[in-house]
């Protein structure tokens, strides 16, 4: 075994005008999330529970598209998603369309360890979570002051946004870029999904990530974060969690892709996230945080930038977004 390892994402496609106060912000967040799983790790902690005890911390701040601060639908509501991926047992959970669960990342790993199914949504989800006396809260709790405009500026631009954390004065209806989801034209790519991956002292591999999604979807849309495969594997090899286009994570299964060229290929861990983000994406635009089960990190995008931390056991630690 290398020892513990942990990396943490606030989102890939960063606007390469980002304010140094938001930059500051997000290291900060980030900063303080990494010193909370590694004062985790280091009191023995499994990787399932610093995944989900990492996210939620990420979820609880408006910074990031996660809990509370999640991108609006076209009817200025909040529908958020999340997934959980213990590596051993490859056991998961997942859900969709949450409303007014307070910690959808917390509720998609009751769904793992409560219920006898992997993947709940919309009004089931809210069921089971009510039955498991989870916290729950207004959909007003997870909307921000700075949303609202966005999502007026998306209407204005009659398009939807991939996520929503470009600088306002950044913002406008005629942006133009030659980014398109399933050969539809978007106005502004910055996504900002939020996750984790943890491997512990006993090489577990765990992954968790959550989203409020794109900014003006239409309801009921679901990406990649709780989809087992693509936007979050684990397993006894590795620990995956992707940000970014989520429609052509979908189709790349990238997550599990990581996995696969390791298990199939035996390429190392930055290796195949390397590979992956070059030969999977299919002009998608996406990023990657991953752990080995020996105790390394890496990362990788073919964006501007992702928001993104690490640090391993032997003291390694880094937090950057370019």
């Amino acid at each position: 075994m290398g020892g513990w390892a942990i990396a943490v994402h606030g989102g890939a496609g960063v606007d390469p005008n980002l304010p140094l106060h938001r930059q500051h912000d997000a290291k900060k967040l980030l900063t303080r999330c990494l010193d909370l799983g590694i004062h985790a790790l280091r009191s023995n902690h499994s990787a399932i529970d610093v995944v989900e005890l990492v996210v939620r911390e990420l979820e609880n701040d408006p910074l990031f598209n996660s809990g509370r601060g999640s991108a609006l639908t076209e009817e200025g509501t909040v529908e958020m998603e999340a997934s959980i991926m213990d590596g051993p047992k490859r056991r998961c959970g997942a859900v969709s369309g949450i409303t007014t669960v307070k910690n959808p990342i917390s509720l998609a790993r009751l769904v793992m360890d409560k219920s006898p199914h992997s993947y709940l949504a919309f009004s089931g989800a809210e069921k089971f979570a009510r039955q498991q006396g989870v916290e729950l809260v207004g959909n007003d709790y997870f909307i921000t002051e700075d949303n609202v405009g966005l999502l007026e500026l998306a209407k204005e631009a009659n398009s939807i946004w991939l996520d929503h954390r470009v600088p306002s004065e950044t913002c406008s209806a005629s942006v133009e870029t030659p980014l398109q989801m399933n050969g539809l034209r978007i106005s502004v790519y910055a996504p900002e999904t939020v996750g984790c991956v943890v491997v512990d002292t006993e090489g577990r591999c765990a992954a968790a990530t959550s989203t409020g999604g794109l900014i003006n979807k239409k309801m009921g849309r679901i990406g990649d974060s709780p989809l087992i495969g693509s936007g979050t594997y684990a397993c006894d090899v590795c620990g995956v969690s992707c940000t970014g286009e989520g429609e052509a994570i979908i189709r790349g299964t990238l997550a599990r892709e990581v996995a696969a060229v390791m298990e199939y290929k035996g390429l190392g861990l930055q290796e195949a996230v390397n590979y992956v983000i070059e030969e999977r994406l299919d002009e998608g635009k996406a990023g990657l945080i991953a752990v080995s089960s020996n105790g390394e990190v890496a990362c990788g995008f073919n964006t501007t930038g992702m928001f993104r931390g690490c640090a391993t056991e032997d003291g390694f630690m880094e937090v950057g977004i370019w």
